[in-house]
């Protein structure tokens, strides 16, 4: 690809069959010709993130991947990035979005889509925080943007900076149905306190549940992984079946 190397390896996820994901061949990878990224308030330190698995990710889809798919339900995995779990959902049958804000997302996901031969998956720009302000003919089209109520949001490894304005918490609840659950996988990072104190002032009850298993994620295993899930519900709504 012009400007930065890829590589192509085969995932395996306890549920379903193992993924081929192309994504980027290390975190030294930068191409931003346009300056489309730049526009969206995306660095050329953070430019490669959105194209590298992750281990957060690879434990939010083995989640997703044992989960019941139910008749209606609408999914949305926000700050996808390689949307590892979207994929999953959307190979079980699930009505899955993936969103994002990083404008090489889209095109990763529908080659990623193409290679395990599936069907067609919604993608969303999603963006919270400062968004910035685009000049009249920007190099950089936004795209649709995340739209209606989802009955269940799912992230991965996006407390790594301190929401001090709880605009990810506000994000999330513009798009969470009335009953709603929220899944939010982090491996311990500092920031997860601000972000619970802005999901509990919008009305999120929360539990946590450890998670060091060893998973794969690319070439290798992860044994000694040490995060946790986030599942914040608003007060008073049902569980979600798990």
């Amino acid at each position: 690809m012009p400007g930065y190397l890829t590589k192509q390896e085969s995932i395996a996820v306890a549920g379903v069959d193992d993924l081929v994901i192309r994504s980027l061949l290390d975190r030294q990878q930068f191409a931003d010709p346009a300056g489309e990224a730049a526009q969206r308030g995306i660095s050329s330190a953070s430019w490669p993130m959105f194209g590298l698995l992750w281990p957060s990710g690879a434990h939010l889809a083995a989640r997703l991947a044992l989960r019941p798919v139910a008749a209606g339900e609408r999914i949305l995995e926000i700050g996808c990035g390689l949307a590892l779990a979207s994929l999953v959902g959307h190979r079980r049958g699930a009505d899955v979005t993936a969103s994002d804000c990083h404008p090489l997302t889209e095109a990763f996901l529908l080659e990623n889509l193409r290679l395990n031969g599936l069907p067609p998956m919604k993608y969303r720009r999603g963006q919270w925080g400062l968004v910035p302000r685009l000049a009249p003919g920007s190099a950089a089209p936004l795209g649709a943007e995340v739209q209606g109520e989802f009955d269940l949001i799912i992230g991965s490894d996006l407390l790594y900076e301190r929401d001090a304005d709880a605009t990810l918490a506000l994000f999330i609840t513009q798009h969470a149905a009335a009953a709603a659950e929220v899944w939010i996988v982090d491996p311990d990072r500092g920031n997860r306190p601000s972000f619970n104190r802005g999901m509990a002032a919008k009305g999120f009850d929360r539990a946590e549940q450890r998670l060091l298993a060893s998973l794969p994620v690319g070439a290798g295993t992860l044994p000694h992984y040490k995060g946790r899930l986030l599942v914040y519900r608003r007060s008073g709504a049902a569980a979600v079946p798990a």
